[in-house]
């Protein structure tokens, strides 16, 4: 079955996973391929005792006292090899081993022999009224003391034989409920095994599916093959050709700036020239008519005199600073770019941009045919695939394995009754024999019920109560049980406990730490002609490194069934279906693409003509240092609000009167020309500043720049006509490995899936646990070592509870005879000879001698 299944997943695998190795491997868009069917399995390989797991634990430590060696893998592999025995020193190794069985065995024969030899010499030793079977009791001054001690003990005895017994009944009934619950566990592991085999086609149908992911990636990307790879190209080339075109576009934009610099300068210089006349006139008014009014009689006098001095003095400030009518004129220079400006340079760059950004769409174009071939391939993979997996006889193999597992199931179902019913007859016996120590153990709590409720200190011995007698009866009965059912009981634990302890200690513990499997993988272990046992049963190859420990380790782990078997020994899978085949297929009729961007223009020769006309146009001949000189110059020598308000402070200095008057007028009028005419010329001033900066600007060696910005078009052009299949190779490499990287992800996630997903056989390592770590160890080995654990105590302790139970009875039963107390007068203490002081009763005699 497992071989069928082995070959069945790797014939798939044959068909899905190829070697790709691509020189070059971006980093592609990550592909979303779900995750692959699986359902729970039901079967929880753990089992949790409950309760009972303390005794289990108990148990376990005290089968460690008995047997603390490690495993013995040596002298197990020597009896597997049949090689035990070769050397003394196996036996001795072996001995040394057991050494903690062989003793409690050997004291478990000791006690299964010596115990009923005792009891049957005890009992003709008492038919002989020897070892107490003579009814007469001396009296003691320390009788009671005896008596206390005697119960207590036999009391402590019967509990810890109860607590024993009850051990081993606990076992006993856990043991059977388990058996009768695992055929719901046995029912769950067949169920998974079902689940396991019913699901493989499903998952590997999943796996063929998800091809369609990668296949409409690819399609998607070819699809867009414009946006894709187009921009690609586009991204590369314009690394250099977006530059030159925008700094044709910004000499475009200079132009219209120097245009309106120079309209600006013009009109500018017209309002300053005449403005300043129109200013310098007001101004020669305004000084000759402050003349005037100095001039006046008023000022002649004492007190204004000086102030008018100082005013007359003053009126040479009076005048214009800055002169523009000597500076060149702009007109020829604005008629050249007037003409310049007649072909839009702009619309022209813009048409450039737009041929360079239909660069996609040239691509589109110029790739229909190959991106056609290129689909039929990525289908023609889709439908082998497809083709390969129907050939597989996926669902004979699973028919074949269901009815295998279900005459399986059915055998098991069959015998399970058998086994129950086994079972029973086990529980039965056990019960039996648990009750043969609760017989016991009631006669002793029955004993010391009667005997210390029906004890009275005041009677003596021939004259006690039948309560105290009967409680003494019960005693000896528990005695002579104890006898009879204990050499019985010790043949029981004896061989429970050689054979539960050992397989604790061979098979239980070293399954946990997996040590038994390391036994199991020793090469020429289980057949001395192969090196891996399992391997050359699956593979007939035992030289392949295939372990049991690795395979349980898989299968625990929950991996594939491909990854855990190593099926990859067992076909070679590229023989089935080849993918790099078609992928280089694919790859081949990407690097045929030609894409032919000669199209492109990026600026034509008329743009070009444009921009040397510009350079040509004199804007570098204007004399720069005139405008500057004459800009940097104030309009009048003199602020004239400062004038202003310097002349009306003065006059207020002179008496009032018509010169005040007449002086703080002409301020006035000062203030009037200064806000009409000196504010709007400083205005012009800063409009013809700013003009002038920007053309100087940019004529600073415009030649150089418009020659820089037309060989940058020139180099951008050569490019695209010439250099472009370059960048157009390496970008359509990059984007063929984007394609195949799809196929590469598939690859790789089927690999993954299978590794760890598809077929995984977590039911088999369950199957493996289920029958060993929870049935063979925790059902039945810990259930029948505790079972003889409780049941062994309880017979040992069986020992002093008889010779507690026979000291004790002397204080209860009735005597035939008792010693007599005669006050001390013959010496004697009180304690006479039984034969000369005996008093005789009857009815007791009669009844001793009958038992």
């Amino acid at each position: 079955m497992a071989v069928e299944l082995c070959l069945l997943l790797l014939l798939f695998c044959g068909g899905t996973i190829s070697e790709v190795q691509p020189i070059y491997k971006p980093p592609p868009g990550t592909l979303d391929f779900g995750f692959v069917p699986a359902k729970t399995y039901d079967t929880g390989a753990y089992h949790e005792p409950g309760p009972i797991g303390i005794l289990f634990k108990v148990v376990h430590a005290f089968l460690y006292l008995v047997q603390p060696n490690p495993f013995p893998q040596d002298l197990i592999r020597k009896l597997a090899q049949q090689k035990f025995g070769n050397t003394q020193g196996d036996y001795q190794k072996a001995i040394y081993y057991e050494i903690g069985f062989i003793v409690s065995a050997a004291l478990g024969l000791l006690f299964i022999l010596l115990l009923p030899l005792v009891g049957l010499c005890f009992c003709m030793c008492r038919c002989c009224d020897n070892c107490g079977g003579e009814m007469h009791q001396r009296q003691k001054k320390n009788a009671d003391c005896q008596r206390s001690c005697f119960a207590t003990f036999l009391f402590v005895a019967s509990l810890i034989i109860s607590v024993g017994v009850l051990c081993a009944y606990a076992a006993n009934q856990h043991l059977t409920s388990q058996v009768r619950g695992a055929k719901k566990l046995v029912n769950s592991n067949f169920k998974d095994l079902k689940v396991f085999l019913n699901d493989t086609p499903v998952q590997i149908d999943y796996l063929v599916s998800q091809y369609n992911t990668t296949k409409d990636k690819a399609l998607s990307d070819l699809n867009n093959v414009g946006p894709l790879l187009g921009s690609r190209v586009q991204e590369q080339l314009g690394k250099e050709v977006r530059p030159a075109l925008d700094a044709a576009l910004t000499m475009a934009g200079a132009i219209r700036e120097t245009k309106e610099a120079l309209e600006n300068v013009s009109v500018s210089v017209e309002v300053l020239q005449e403005g300043t006349e129109r200013l310098h006139g007001n101004l020669t008014d305004v000084k000759m008519h402050l003349s005037n009014t100095l001039n006046d009689s008023a000022c002649t006098a004492a007190q204004a005199a000086s102030t008018c001095n100082i005013i007359r003095n003053s009126l040479n400030q009076l005048n214009i600073n800055a002169n523009f009518s000597g500076l060149p004129g702009v007109s020829s220079q604005l008629a050249k770019v007037n003409d310049v400006l007649k072909i839009d340079l702009s619309s022209l760059v813009q048409k450039g941009y737009a041929a360079f950004n239909d660069t996609p769409d040239l691509v589109v174009n110029q790739t229909k045919n190959i991106l056609s071939d290129i689909k039929n391939v990525l289908e023609s993979i889709g439908s082998n695939i497809s083709n390969f997996t129907k050939t597989l006889p996926v669902q004979k193999i699973i028919a074949d394995l269901t009815v295998y597992l279900t005459q399986s199931e059915a055998y098991v179902q069959d015998y399970f009754p058998v086994v129950e019913q086994y079972d029973f007859y086990r529980w039965l016996g056990c019960l039996i024999l648990c009750c043969m120590v609760v017989l016991i153990v009631i006669f002793y709590y029955l004993g010391l019920l009667c005997g210390t409720c029906g004890y009275d200190k005041h009677a003596s011995p021939t004259t006690r109560g039948c309560i105290s007698n009967t409680g003494g009866n019960f005693l000896m009965a528990g005695v002579g049980f104890s006898f009879l059912f204990s050499w019985v009981l010790m043949i029981v634990v004896v061989l429970t406990f050689i054979t539960g302890g050992n397989i604790e200690k061979l098979v239980c513990e070293p399954f946990e730490d997996k040590t038994l499997f390391k036994v199991l993988d020793t090469p020429y272990l289980l057949n001395q002609h192969w090196k891996n046992y399992l391997s050359g049963i699956l593979f007939k190859n035992p030289n392949i490194n295939l372990t049991f420990e690795k395979v349980y380790s898989d299968c625990k782990e929950n991996k594939g069934i491909y990854t855990s078997l190593h099926l990859d020994h067992l076909f070679n899978i590229n023989e089935f279906l080849n993918i790099s085949m078609y992928t280089e297929d694919v790859a081949l009729r990407i690097e045929h693409i030609q894409i032919n961007l000669s199209k492109i223009i990026l600026l034509d020769e008329i743009g070009k003509e444009n921009l040397l006309n510009f350079s040509s146009s004199g804007i570098e001949g204007i004399n720069f240092g005139a405008y500057l000189t004459e800009i940097n110059k104030s309009v009048t020598k003199v602020d004239l609000l400062s004038f202003a308000n310097d002349l009306e402070a003065r006059a207020d200095q002179l008496p009032k009167g018509a010169l005040e008057n007449a002086l703080k007028g002409h301020a006035n009028n000062i203030r009037m020309i200064h806000s009409q005419q000196v504010v709007p010329l400083e205005q012009a001033m800063s409009t013809l500043n700013q003009s002038i900066r920007l053309l100087k600007r940019t004529s600073s060696e415009l030649m150089v720049k418009v020659k820089n910005v037309i060989s940058a078009v020139n180099a951008a052009q050569l490019l695209i006509n010439n250099n472009a299949s370059l960048v157009i190779v390496q970008e359509t490499k990059k984007y063929m490995d984007t394609i195949i990287g799809y196929f590469e992800q598939y690859i790789e996630w089927v690999k993954e899936s299978i590794a760890m997903e598809v077929a995984a056989c977590k039911p088999i390592a369950n199957v493996i646990d289920t029958a060993v770590d929870i049935f063979l160890c925790s059902y039945v080995t810990d259930s029948v070592n505790t079972f003889w654990f409780g049941l062994g105590g309880s017979s040992i302790f069986l020992i002093p509870a008889i010779i507690f139970a026979v000291k004790l009875s002397k204080y209860y039963r009735r005597m035939d005879t008792e010693d007599v107390y005669d006050d001390m007068e013959n010496g004697n203490n009180g304690y006479h000879k039984e034969h000369l002081y005996g008093i005789h009763n009857p009815v007791i005699t009669s009844s001793v001698e009958q038992w």
